[in-house]
């Protein structure tokens, strides 16, 4: 009786972590997919310059909160480092998954000078 009043408080704490282990790959990989469609809209439509920007998406079941944002690349001052980070909930804890890509700024030209 001792053997299962130790064993059986065990096993359940280890089913809830692989649970939560389960629940968290299967979002953060919705959270990449979502990250990576803002990224590439972003890129497409040229509005990765308009300063930060925000919203939420559906993906299945999941509703999953994203930020847009630029800032300048210090190695070189005519790129720019755009971020998309996605932040979802999985069993009352928040995650998140950044994304980044290097950009030239439009209307921007780069001198390569090689001797």
């Amino acid at each position: 009786m001792l053997f299962l009043a130790i064993v059986i408080p065990a096993a359940v704490e280890a089913m809830h972590l692989a649970s939560l282990a389960g629940e968290v790959a299967a979002r953060k990989g919705a959270a990449v997919r979502v990250a990576d469609r803002i990224l590439n809209e972003s890129l497409v439509t040229t509005n990765w310059g308009n300063g930060t920007q925000s919203g939420t998406t559906t993906e299945g079941a999941q509703e999953l909160r994203w930020t847009l944002t630029s800032q300048a690349w210090p190695q070189d001052s005519a790129m720019q480092v755009v971020t998309a980070e996605v932040t979802f909930s999985a069993q009352g804890k928040d995650y998140s998954v950044k994304l980044n890509t290097l950009v030239t700024q439009p209307g921007v030209t780069t001198l390569n000078t090689t001797q």
